[in-house]
């Protein structure tokens, strides 16, 4: 397996359909190492997917999507280490309704989120 050096290593917090086994292998052709995390200040949400190379990945019609909430919301998830290259992959596999966003974890760690793409940038 290769390894990716933690200079050019990116870490993207999922709380949806990328955590799933099926769709990492689809998306980067293998699993990604993780440990789980919380997003604090969204709640979640349900999207309808209308991407039928998304939907015949996921094997969901329906994906999660974290919005701004109150302070005192947070969304459970993972971060997934990643590189470069495995961040655009991803940003292929997402549909138009969410942006990527640097966000603050709950542990601290900064990391990239797709959160919804309606919510105005802070």
């Amino acid at each position: 397996m290769a390894t990716i050096s933690t200079a050019t290593m990116e870490h993207l917090f999922s709380y949806g359909t990328l955590q799933q086994p099926e769709v990492q292998l689809a998306t980067f052709g293998r699993l990604l190492d993780s440990r789980p995390d919380r997003l604090p200040g969204y709640r979640l949400g349900l999207l309808a997917i209308d991407d039928a190379q998304v939907v015949a990945t996921s094997g969901k019609t329906h994906h999660p999507i974290a919005a701004r909430g109150d302070a005192a919301d947070g969304v459970p998830g993972a971060v997934l280490a990643m590189s470069l290259e495995q961040l655009r992959q991803a940003d292929g596999y997402e549909v138009a309704d969410y942006r990527r966003e640097r966000v603050t974890l709950a542990s601290g760690l900064q990391a990239w989120a797709y959160v919804d793409a309606r919510d105005a940038l802070a």
